[in-house]
């Protein structure tokens, strides 16, 4: 994606585990088929870290939802680009980068992921709109920026992996 970064993790390998340096890189293609198995390949390459269910289930559910925006409202046309992924762990915080080349954000910034009303019938409880909520309440440092054609999102999530 950025020439200066040579992910050294790609989707047609297998992750190769979190190092000594706690840096886990991730190239996928930008199509619902590759957010899954993106996932899968995220999950093995932080197997070393040993993070139980619920850091497991939070790290997922953010992940998916970014990967998910990106290759629904980023990119037009689904496999029309790349999302690339980089995680360092460190004492507890995982702090994560995901960037795309997709189209930018709606006036430049991160959508609020208000609360939505449940207060009514099952029938008529909204479809979606809460992955930003989702998003915004499960990590810290949250930020967004464009910069030279990329969409670069970071956040930190704080685990108890023991690494």
């Amino acid at each position: 994606m950025r020439p200066e970064r040579i992910p050294d993790t790609t989707f047609d390998g297998a992750p190769a585990p979190c190092g000594e340096d706690g840096v886990l890189r991730l190239v996928i293609p930008a199509n619902e088929r590759a957010v899954r198995r993106g996932l899968m390949c995220i999950k093995l390459g932080l197997k070393n870290l040993n993070l139980d269910a619920d850091d497991w289930s939070t790290l997922e559910l953010v992940v998916a939802e970014i990967f998910n925006n990106i290759v629904e409202h980023a990119y037009k046309k689904p496999s029309t680009g790349l999302i690339e992924t980089q995680m360092n762990y460190s004492k507890g915080q995982l702090q994560c980068e995901i960037v795309d080349t997709g189209c930018p954000m709606p006036n430049g910034t991160l959508p609020q992921g208000m609360q939505k009303s449940l207060d009514c019938d099952i029938a008529d409880l909204p479809e979606g709109g809460f992955g930003w909520l989702l998003i915004r309440q499960l990590t810290s440092h949250l930020n967004y920026d464009r910069a030279a054609g990329h969409n670069i999102l970071t956040f930190q999530l704080s685990l108890n992996g023991d690494t």
